[in-house]
This record gives structure tokens, sequence and C-alpha cells, in this order.
């Protein structure tokens, strides 16, 4: 079966979170991945988040360590000189879709876990580039199209939304199990050690994850 993946690290602004999980609702993603910080704001979602599973990593070698074991490439969304046009469709199994900060884009070390690149060909000469979130949305439904994923049905001028199904501890954190909190230490030594941060400088407490994990939703 081929799956996609949506990889959100160091996206500057925690709202584009919410708006991300209703394009990957929209377009089959199986899962979000979130990279360092578990917080991010449900705002724009309508409801998403509770039609997409979360998974967590504290590290993108982690991250990265988990897709390769599900036999998944991943793909960097950027204008890089080796990069791709979407509409060639250079996909050939599953993939996990990388998107850069929304003023840098992709650090050198978000490069270097990616297996390839594509990039949106643009028409009009008004703006450089995209925002985070339509650039998902154009990249997942060329992925769902060469995928050959069905179409979902449609009630009148809109999509039939599927009943709830993904429980989150809290709309606004990524649900972890409590083993989790005892790696965490460890985890921060060896992302200092091979160069892998969060880096939007924030961090969350081992007090905080405890929080979530005990909160309802």
């Amino acid at each position: 079966m081929i799956e996609s993946y949506v990889v959100v690290h160091n996206i500057a602004k925690r709202h584009n979170v919410g708006t991300l999980a209703r394009s990957a609702t929209a377009f089959g993603v199986s899962e979000m991945i979130l990279v360092g910080r578990r917080d991010f704001n449900a705002f724009g979602s309508h409801g998403s988040t509770s039609h997409v599973h979360f998974r967590h990593f504290h590290s993108l070698s982690d991250a990265r360590v988990f897709l390769k074991s599900k036999d998944c490439d991943i793909c960097g969304v950027e204008i890089t000189d080796n990069a791709v046009d979407v509409t060639q469709h250079p996909f050939k199994k599953s993939t996990a879709f990388l998107l850069g900060n929304e003023g840098m884009g992709l650090s050198a070390k978000e490069c270097e876990i990616c297996d390839f690149f594509v990039y949106i060909p643009q028409y009009g000469g008004g703006t450089a580039s995209l925002n985070v979130t339509v650039a998902a949305s154009i990249v997942l439904h060329h992925f769902g199209v060469w995928a050959g994923y069905s179409e979902r049905t449609r009630d009148g001028n809109k999509y039939v939304v599927a009943e709830r199904s993904a429980r989150q501890v809290r709309r606004s954190f990524c649900a972890e199990k409590p083993e989790s909190i005892i790696e965490m230490r460890r985890s921060r030594r060896e992302n200092a050690s091979n160069g892998f941060f969060d880096g939007s400088g924030n961090d969350v407490s081992s007090s905080s994850l405890l929080d979530a994990l005990f909160t309802d939703e």
C-alpha cells in the first residue's frame, strides 16, 4: 500500500500545523510527523486534527529511522539544483514530505535526510515562494494522483466527512507513549552530539509532557 506522510520541523508559525492537518486529511496522508516541539495551534484545521494520526520524535534522525522502517522515501519540498518539477511525479513508493521553514526554507540538516527534492513551478512574478500549507496541498495532491488514491464520496457540493477516529490526548499536543519521557534526556544528548536540533530554541519540559499524557481532550 502506497502511503504519504508530512514531516513538520522548525515551522515558524505554529498555526500552520492546523491548516497542514486539513490538507493532510483531504489528500490521504497517513500520519503527520512532528519533530522537536510537540505543541501546535489547531486553528484552521476545522476539526481535521481528529482525522489524522500524529507521531512525535525528538530529532530528525529518529524520524528518519522510523520512516525508513516503513520503506519510505523522504522528499524535500525545496528549490534545489537537483529538484524535480512536482508535475513530473518523480515518486517511486511511499513518501514523506519535508517542507521548509516559511522564511528560510529547508536547513542543511533537513536536506541531509532527504532522498530527493521536488519544487513547484510558478508562472507569475509577484512572490518568491508559496505559503507552506499551500505548497503542501499542491505536492500532496500530485502525490495522490500518482498513487491512484480513490476520490472521496461527495454529497452535493461537499465531500463526505468521516467519523472522528484519531483520538489525540489534547488537541494542541501530539500524544506520546509514557516511555518516551524516560528517553527524552538520552535523545537530547544524542541530538546535541549529531547536530540535530529543534531550530525554534523552544522545548517542552518533562512536567509538560506528563500533563499532556494525563489530560483528557
